[in-house]
């Protein structure tokens, strides 16, 4: 009987064991489906930390069914899904600020562009130094680009690369708009 009797504990941790005994499958797949989803939403970029860590507890909680550690496989797969939840939600937020910020700066960009245009076109009626005139046209031709490049990241939903594309030609246009009006000789003025 004194085997019988040693045999009950053993038998409650088996059983125990085995309740508790089943991977977390269905938890991993809804990580992974929220995972997925914030990529779509731009979570990648938008936001990288909360899209990261999802990734990283979603690893970790594969890590832990290897180990058949299947309560912190849970804890790690329903962590992975906030994280990936709330990625989702900062980059759609976030993704909507960097649009209103890529038009803005396209358009600053644009307008600086025409305002650039019209110097060089005085510049030249009034015969710049055709090194000036020469430089000028080389930058405008650069931030054209620029500024196209921006315009088709915007149509593909890119913000960020059209913002990167796009944030210092409105600069650098304003110091050539300078330069060709310095290098202008003065026009002479009219007496009535």
């Amino acid at each position: 009987m004194r085997v019988g009797r040693a045999l009950v504990p053993l038998l409650l941790v088996a059983a125990f064991i085995i309740s508790c005994g089943d991977p977390p499958d269905k938890e991993i797949q809804q990580a992974q489906a929220a995972i997925a989803a914030a990529k779509s939403a731009g979570a990648d970029q938008y936001a990288t930390e909360d899209y990261t860590a999802a990734q990283t507890a979603l690893k970790q909680a594969g890590d832990a069914v290897d180990q058949r550690d299947y309560r912190l496989a849970l804890n790690h797969a329903l962590d992975a899904r906030e994280h990936a939840l709330s990625a989702a939600k900062d980059a759609a937020e976030r993704k909507a600020a960097a649009r209103v910020d890529s038009d803005k700066a396209v358009a600053r960009a644009a307008a600086a562009l025409g305002e650039a245009r019209v110097r060089l076109k005085s510049a030249e009626a009034a015969h710049a130094s055709p090194k000036v005139l020469a430089d000028a046209r080389h930058t405008i031709a650069g931030v054209e680009q620029a500024v196209q490049k921006a315009r088709t990241d915007r149509e593909q939903e890119n913000y960020l690369a059209a913002l990167d594309s796009v944030k210092d030609v409105t600069p650098r246009l304003q110091a050539v708009a300078r330069e060709l009006e310095s290098a202008s000789p003065a026009a002479p003025h009219k007496r009535h």
